[in-house]
């Protein structure tokens, strides 16, 4: 019978107590001043490089790698427009920020009136600042489908710079920033309407960056950045302040921490409860009560915390989020970590969107687990030597261990790809949108002649194509407070002031498409004034006084 030995060459990362040890002191050698900030050796400037020598030495892999953000923005711009233009976006997500965005360019507050309330009470989304200039020069919902690609595409960047310095290679940097961008959550998020949250990957994946390479001004401004996209990233900010902490800096660690946690306390309980009256208005998600309901139940009956986590098809939501990485990150697995926290809060929620990925929840846990796989790869030994003793004469076999690795990488990424991602080469019906569908025309038709100054209450495809006013409602708001109000109300009473204002009213044909009863009940006080295959038109006859609610 054969005996095998394995040799572990000089450098060799040992795995013995379950850490990196060498391969991880090798990343993480520089010398520690007593603050925990690496003291260095001052570096004398090199020489001033012109303009000419940046780009001589611009290589072929970084053309590739904006040659493949640049198709990403396109194709993933294109299909958003395709989809918009063709009806298939919606009040939710898509017209209630474009409509917000408009009324900040316009220097107005920028209470949504498709959802009744001030869209920083929603959500602090102070990330969509940036696009207020943008709005200025170009006041059109593409500037969102745009920014919303352009800054997912980006995410692919410090993936990209991780990689290059620590496998040595830039073509292996830009199979590995590919691979990030066809992870199923990364694209789906991207045609799910629109969400702020598409900028968390770039801003975050800069900002795991930094901290791995100890670049602690661009750290601090992606860290800034993060957290202005919403009140929740917390989630993930918190954790890699922790990492960082242990692992760099206790100083950074802490600021990070508690700068994290008092942005989330002043965005929750200063900005969102002084504009709609509460801090959030998505605790209903959380299981067993709330929070201390979690608690309790975990410390008295774990098993039924155990049951819920494993119910609905969770655990299959996080296989898919980390099978596209071969599960790589797991050989050093603290960055990938700085995702754990959000990961159980999305299998944790009753709310079914959070850990499905097709929607924009998951987008948030990706750079920590691309780069934490980039990192994981990075400690591993190139080659593994096995000695093969099968009778008695010995002989060695040496194995290219972090190859091998990267390969399972690419190929489970490219797998993932094909079976859970919308693209081209993907087994999953795409939708695209012809924009000059039947519908779609019409639609456009029957909205042709609404005054830009028309208070209207439209169906929920129509709104996004007429948001740019003060006042647009997603029928049958105002007349019934649905899906509308500070607290989002469901089912709610009408907002009579706002009822009364009701110029124009566009609705769908077919009456199983939209509340029809409570059209019934209002229409005496409307007449209509044009029509098509598929739409109507009805304009407020002031001389009607206009029915009161059911129940009243």
């Amino acid at each position: 019978m054969a005996d095998v030995t394995i040799d572990d060459a000089p450098g060799a990362v040992d795995d013995v107590d379950g850490t990196d040890q060498v391969g991880e002191r090798a990343l993480e050698s520089d010398e520690l001043g007593p603050d925990g900030l690496e003291e260095r050796p001052v570096e004398v400037p090199a020489e001033r490089r012109t303009i000419g020598d940046r780009v001589r030495s611009i290589t072929l892999p970084q053309v590739l790698l904006l040659l493949v953000m640049v198709i990403y923005t396109w194709y993933y711009t294109q299909r958003s427009l395709n989809i918009h233009h063709a009806l298939g976006t919606s009040s939710y997500d898509s017209a209630l920020y474009d409509q917000g965005v408009w009324l900040l360019s316009r220097f107005d507050a920028p209470f949504v009136t498709l959802m009744g309330r001030n869209m920083f009470g929603d959500h602090t989304s102070f990330v969509l600042l940036f696009l207020v200039p943008i709005y200025w020069l170009w006041p059109s919902a593409g500037v969102l489908f745009f920014s919303q690609s352009a800054v997912i595409a980006a995410g692919a960047m410090p993936v990209f710079l991780l990689a290059r310095k620590r496998l040595s290679g830039e073509w292996i940097a830009l199979a590995l920033a590919s691979a990030y961008l066809i992870h199923p959550a990364i694209g789906w998020t991207n045609l799910e309407n629109f969400h702020p949250d598409s900028f968390v990957g770039v801003f975050l994946g800069f900002a795991i960056w930094a901290a791995l390479e100890h670049k602690w001004r661009t750290y601090a401004v992606f860290v800034v950045l993060a957290l202005s996209v919403k009140e929740d990233v917390s989630l993930v900010v918190v954790p890699l302040g922790i990492w960082v902490g242990f692992k760099r800096s206790w100083k950074i660690g802490a600021l990070t921490i508690f700068g994290s946690l008092a942005t989330m306390a002043v965005a929750m309980f200063v900005v969102m409860r002084g504009l709609i009256g509460v801090p959030t208005r998505n605790g209903w998600r959380i299981p067993f009560g709330g929070p201390r309901g979690v608690i309790d139940t975990a410390l008295t009956n774990p098993t039924d915390l155990v049951r819920h986590l494993r119910s609905d098809d969770r655990p299959w939501y996080l296989v898919q989020m980390t099978a596209p990485f071969a599960f790589v990150f797991a050989r050093l697995p603290w960055v990938a970590m700085v995702s754990a926290l959000v990961l159980f809060t999305n299998i944790l929620s009753t709310f079914w969107y959070q850990y499905q990925i097709q929607y924009h929840y998951s987008l948030i846990a990706v750079p920590a687990l691309s780069l934490g796989t980039v990192h994981a790869l990075s400690v591993m030994r190139q080659r593994r030597t096995m000695y093969v003793t099968p009778l008695t004469q010995e002989f060695s076999v040496s194995i290219p261990l972090r190859s091998l690795c990267t390969a399972a990488v690419l190929t489970m990424s490219l797998l993932a790809s094909y079976l859970w991602a919308p693209v081209p080469w993907g087994r999953i019906d795409l939708y695209y949108g012809d924009p000059n569908n039947q519908w779609a025309v019409a639609a456009r038709d029957i909205i042709e002649d609404v005054p830009p100054d028309a208070i209207v209450s439209a169906h929920y495809r129509i709104t996004p194509h007429i948001a740019h006013r003060h006042e647009i409602y997603q029928f049958p708001a105002p007349f019934r407070a649905v899906l509308y109000g500070p607290d989002g109300n469901v089912d709610g009473p009408r907002v009579v002031d706002r009822a009364e204002r009701i110029e124009i009213v566009i609705l769908s044909v077919d009456t199983n498409d939209y509340p029809f009863a409570d059209w019934q009940l209002i229409s005496p006080a409307f007449r209509l004034v044009d029509e098509n295959e598929f739409w109507l038109k009805y304009e407020r006859d002031f001389d009607v006084e206009l029915p009161p609610e059911m129940g009243s």
